[in-house]
């Protein structure tokens, strides 16, 4: 008897995930908790693991494949196991091990009543594209579900079909990289933000002279507790600061309910590149940290984020983002919102440049920053205030960093 697994609810607020990459495959022995299939969530990649001992008996889905939560993604029979009596639900006893073993039903002759064919939404509108009747393909993707390759192929076999060709979607000339997992997460988020948010960014350059002065003052400090002591972490205590000045940018916008929410505690998303895509955990509670602290949680975040090994509560919560690429961050840019967050800033590049001091042209450590900004619940003018608000505390650490915010 084949027991159904579904799509668990894998954290607040997600309704459907994406099918990653398949562990297993039809036919291959499992055994209770060994990990059958990587999801992709909007907040996370995990794995699902197998609640019986038994055999794979069918997978429900594609990889690549978004399905909602609730959804049978994959059925085992299961050791032990009885299959209940013909009699019993004689319409119904087939029907767990269909995908796995019997003849597809979409090949059911004309008038039979068949079970809906499996393909994704892609596959459907490439089927209409080219004329292909789905109900009449044998799938040979997982658990008999049909593929875009099925439906080429059928075209392909099409004897004096006045169908053009040209139809179907070309890849001559370069390679297609199917958007799955975290890019495709990206670029939906991406795309969100851009057709939701009113996007504006103020740029403005930084001194950061001092602040490299107070990290090589902190250096052997630094060192001696294991610390990895950067500019970044600089940003972000300042930016924690300046954000109790300036409650609105550490809001999100409610567009459900038409609110602006006003978060009592400051979350910073650093935005942290990685193999597969950009992802962004979040220092939690930062304006409560001391300065090394921060550090520390930046390196450690940035190395789970690198070797996949996040939590999910380590993605949950921002309330305002930073992004930086370090000695690579360019002159400024004009980062996209996490939304529904208000607020994100972009650290570039620092390095010794001309500037001007008291009528004398001397070096200074400069870099720019730019502050992008949802213009429905953030005005320029309060924009700028916070910025240059946040500038003056990395032009002068000392002043507002006593000992006792540092260790």
């Amino acid at each position: 008897m084949a027991f159904d697994v579904k799509l668990p609810d894998i954290g607040e607020g997600v309704a459907e995930g994406e099918i990653v990459r398949w562990l297993v495959k039809a036919g291959e022995r499992v055994r209770e908790d060994q990990p059958l299939v990587e999801v992709m969530t909007d907040k996370a990649t995990v794995e699902i693991p197998s609640p019986r001992t038994g055999t794979i008996a069918a997978l429900h889905a594609e990889e690549g494949q978004v399905v909602n939560v609730g959804a049978v993604i994959i059925s085992i029979d299961v050791d032990g196991a009885v299959a209940p009596a013909a009699s019993a639900a004689p319409a119904q006893a087939p029907a767990a091990h269909a995908a796995a073993s019997a003849t597809p039903a979409a090949s059911a002759p004309a008038g039979t009543a068949t079970t809906r064919v499996q393909a994704t939404p892609a596959v459907r509108q490439l089927a209409r594209q080219l004329g292909v009747t789905l109900e009449s393909l044998a799938g040979s993707g997982p658990g008999g579900t049909i593929t875009a390759d099925d439906v080429q192929r059928a075209v392909a076999a099409r004897s004096g079909d006045t169908t053009p060709a040209a139809a179907a979607p070309s890849a001559a000339g370069g390679t297609r990289i199917p958007l799955r997992g975290l890019r495709r997460r990206i670029a939906e988020h991406m795309r969100h933000s851009l057709d939701t948010a009113a996007h504006f960014t103020f740029v403005a350059e930084a001194d950061m002279t001092d602040v490299a002065a107070h990290r090589a003052g902190l250096a052997q400090r630094a060192q001696s507790q294991g610390v990895k002591l950067t500019y970044l972490a600089y940003v972000v205590k300042a930016l924690a600061a300046s954000v109790a000045k300036f409650p609105m940018l550490n809001a999100s916008l409610d567009d459900a309910a038409s609110e602006i929410v006003l978060h009592p505690d400051v979350h910073v998303g650093i935005a942290t590149h990685t193999p597969d895509g950009l992802t962004v955990p979040v220092i939690h509670d930062a304006g409560k940290r001391t300065l090394f602290a921060i550090a520390r949680e930046i390196d450690r975040l940035a190395q789970a984020a690198r070797g996949g090994a996040l939590k999910l509560d380590e993605l949950q919560g921002g309330t305002i983002t930073v992004t930086s690429t370090g000695a690579r961050g360019g002159v400024l840019a004009t980062p996209i919102l996490h939304h529904p967050q208000v607020a994100i800033l972009g650290v570039h590049e620092i390095k010794p440049k001309p500037a001007v001091r008291d009528g004398q042209i001397v070096i200074r450590d400069l870099g720019n920053l730019s502050l992008s900004l949802d213009h429905r619940v953030v005005d320029g003018a309060i924009g700028a205030e916070f910025l240059y608000d946040l500038i003056a505390r990395l032009e002068a650490p000392a002043a507002w960093l006593p000992d006792t915010e540092i260790a």
